[in-house]
This record gives structure tokens, sequence and C-alpha cells, in this order.
């Protein structure tokens, strides 16, 4: 008897083509697959928007005026030992915060978008804490809860969670753009770890000619359909060979998805049905590459969200300018007030705009944007005019889905560098959106080397006071 290798190797072009069960027969709203939520929750989407590097919180959401008055001091408290350890004295903000909106949330002008059209959709948190100060532990840790690989992303928890409201679609996208790469700790950062293969992320570098590799629009001809089907049933067979093996349906799910990709995705990136206005709202046509770049990647944020994606990650783009690196731009250990304006002026419009646009078409309410990095920054300098890691204290913003508009929680000390209320960590922050979603974090577990894991590890605490 054939093998069922051989008859593929003979047969058609490899794995690659398995898998063309129920097909034709998905469409764009189909139910979504995978575990019921425990409850209904408020939001059904994420939007993470990751500020690689680490950005200042007494320059962005957290003012410290008493800086000012001590400027050039040392500091009067004991400092922890740094990154670098190479500490100066006392670096008040080179920025000016203003009280925005009808509720006053403090936002620094490195952000006149947001000040102006977003401040009430905004919940700050500014007492996050971490155990890490380097940065691939730190963004492993913010990713998966654990502050190494192997780990599922919480794009794969929730996407494993909640299943996908898309067939055509995988439920879990990484966006770049503008030569914009992974934070430091690489693709792993987005992986399904343990979990099955097809809860992984996709990384979709929206301004490429091809924005997934080898996903291209095809025509299916009766001969192509013939070829597939009788692939079907090769694959139905060996499924039943192999006990119905989760890694064979994970791999079977991946190149069906694959396959619905080459309409879906050409179909994605195409924007003639945006209209000009809106373009102009997110600044795609930007003279400043790289804002023009991570406006299209939030431009495209919200297509995905409107069709379904349950959790898309936006990438930062390096600025250039000799502070920070490709894979943390935001890691300004010197000219601080030069890199981070940059840095504030790629991503505050488009951010801005993504949550206008969200708002205006009825998708915030159920949509969770995130903006945060890995830890905070020191208020001291590192050199001259520099900051290093701060782990003890910083903050993360969130909008949409439930979350109370125009509030702030917890707070850090009059230097902005220890929390001294309501200290929460990414455990809290993850246990908190997951609640949102409709999943509870203690019961959301895959059993993996003898024992139930999950997101939040045996940590975390749903944050109430900041969540209808």
């Amino acid at each position: 008897m054939i093998s069922r290798r051989s008859m593929l190797a003979k047969c058609s072009s490899g794995f690659g083509l398995m898998a063309f069960s129920a097909l034709r027969s998905q469409s764009l709203n189909a139910v979504p697959s995978g575990p019921v939520p425990h409850y209904k929750g408020k939001a059904k989407n994420v939007i993470l928007c990751y500020m690689s590097g680490g950005f200042s919180h007494i320059d962005t959401f957290d003012p410290k005026p008493k800086l000012k008055s001590l400027a050039g001091k040392p500091m009067p408290v004991n400092i922890e030992r740094t990154q670098f350890n190479n500490n100066g004295n006392i670096f008040p903000c080179p920025f000016e915060f203003k009280r925005c909106g009808q509720s006053g949330i403090d936002i620094s002008s490195m952000f006149p978008r947001l000040q102006d059209w977003c401040a009430d959709d905004l919940t700050v948190i500014r007492s996050m804490t971490t155990k890490l100060n380097e940065h691939a532990q730190g963004n492993f840790a913010f990713h998966t809860g654990f502050p190494f690989i192997g780990h599922p992303s919480a794009g794969a928890w929730i996407n494993y969670g909640l299943g996908n409201l898309n067939h055509n679609m995988p439920g879990y996208v990484v966006l770049q753009s503008g030569g914009a790469v992974p934070p430091h700790g690489g693709v792993g950062l987005f992986s399904n770890g343990f979990l099955p293969a097809h809860h992984q992320a996709s990384i979709l570098k929206v301004d490429a000619r091809e924005a997934v590799a080898n996903i291209m629009p095809r025509e299916i001809d009766q001969q192509q359909q013939t070829r597939l089907s009788f692939i079907e049933s090769l694959d139905q067979t060996f499924l039943k060979q192999s006990n119905h093996s989760t890694q064979v349906e994970a791999a079977i799910r991946n190149y069906e998805t694959a396959y619905r990709m080459q309409t879906a995705v050409p179909e994605l990136v195409d924007l003639k049905g945006e209209t000009e206005a809106t373009k102009k709202l997110y600044g795609v046509d930007d003279p400043h590459p790289q804002k023009a770049a991570y406006a299209l990647q939030c431009l495209m944020a919200r297509r995905l969200v409107e069709r379904g994606v349950r959790f898309v990650e936006l990438s930062c783009l390096t600025e250039n300018i000799g502070a920070g690196g490709a894979a943390n731009p935001w890691d300004q250990h010197g000219d601080l007030e030069r890199g981070h304006g940059a840095m504030g002026h790629q991503v505050d419009q488009p951010i801005a705009a993504m949550l206008v646009d969200l708002k205006r078409r009825g998708l915030l309410d159920e949509t969770i944007v995130i903006f945060a990095g890995e830890f905070g920054r020191t208020p001291f300098s590192q050199g001259s005019n520099g900051r290093d890691h701060n782990p003890f204290g910083f903050s993360v913003w969130l909008a949409g889905g439930g979350f109370k508009g125009g509030s702030v929680y917890g707070a850090t000390d009059e230097f902005g560098y220890h929390v001294t209320d309501k200290p929460c960590d990414v455990y809290d922050l993850w246990a908190t959106v997951l609640h949102q979603l409709g999943i509870n974090h203690e019961e959301h577990t895959y059993l993996y080397a003898g024992r139930n894991v999950r997101l939040t590890d045996v940590h975390g605490s749903v944050l109430k006071e900041i969540i209808y």
C-alpha cells in the first residue's frame, strides 16, 4: 500500500496543500471556534500598542513637579542598582504637562493629539511594577507572564480562550511597517508556546508588496479544486491514523488559514475603500516616514478588529537619531528629550486617530486598546541627559472595552521612583483584560508538563476599580 507521504510527494506540492476541509463553506462571518467564554465580557478584541524600550512615565503620564525644584541635585533617597549603574543627579521632565479633557488627566506635551482628542477615554495606571530590569526578560514577562522563551503570548492565550471570529484571517496578528523589527526577545514574544500552533501570531508587513510572504491572490480553477478535494480525503485518513493528534490538527488549521488568506490579506491591505479624510486623520501620507509607517499600522489595526481578529499588536520604529535601537526605540539612555520627542511624534497622532476612529464606528466599546512598555525610567539621569531603566514604578494606559475613561489608578512617590499606592503588575493587567473579555484568568489554563499553566501563573487580581 502506498504511504501517505509518498502519495503527497507524487500528487501535490506537499504538506502545504493539506486540509481543504470545509474551506468553501466557511465565510467571513463564521461563528467563533474554541472554548466558550466563562461569562459575557464587555470586549471582543485587543489592540496592543507596545512601546518597546520602556518609555519614561515621568515624561508622559505621571508628572512630578518636585523634580524641577531639585534639578541637578543628588537623589535624597537610596538609589537601587540600575542596568548600567552610571547614575547622575535629579533630571526634571523636559516636556510640559497639561490637564486635559473634562477629567483633567495630566498628559505630556509629547502627545498633543492625545491631549486634545482622547484624554477622557484613557484609563492611566501609574502604579505598575515589574521584577525585571532588562529588555528581553521584561518583554517576555509582559507578553507571556514569564521572563523567558517557551510560554504562550497573551495574544495566543486570548485566541485560545475565545476562538477566532474570522476564519479567513489568523486570530492573532503582529503588524510591522517601515522596517520595524520585533522587540528584544524576537518572534518568541509572539509564540503559541505549548498551545496548539494555530494560536501563534502571524506577522503582517503592511507596507510590503506581500504583506505575508507567499500569500498572493489566486483564482481557484476546477483542476485545483479537484486536487484539493483529493488531498482532503487523504488528510482525513491521516487524521484517523494519528488518533486525531493535536499537532496534526493544528498544522491542518494553519494551512487552511493560509489558503484563505490568499484572498483576505490582499483585501485587507487595499485601502481603496478608505476615504482621504480617514487617511489624513491617521497621518498615513505624513512626510515623516516613521510616523506614516506607524499610522498605516494603526489604520490596519482598526481594519483587523473590524474583521473580527482577536488580538493585534503594533510595532514601533526606530527614529535613527542615535538614541534607542531598532528593537527598543524608546530606550533613551542619552538625549532623552530628543529621542522621546521623536517617538512621541511618531505614535501620537496615529494612536489618537485610531481611538477616534474606533469610537465613531462603535468599535471602541468592544475593543481594548493598551499602551505599554516593559518598564519605566529613572527620575535621575544616566550620564547627563538620559534615563536608565526603572522597574519599581511606571505607567501604562488602557482605553475602551469597559475601562473607565478619564481615570487614574495608583501613584508613585514625589520623584516617580517607587509605587506608593495600589501597586500592580503585568499579572493584574492581564487578569483585568481577560476579565473584560469574559475569561476568568484563574480558570483559563492549559495542561502542560503535568500542571495547569495560565497566563497569570499563580498571580494576578482583577483591578475592579478601573472597569465597569
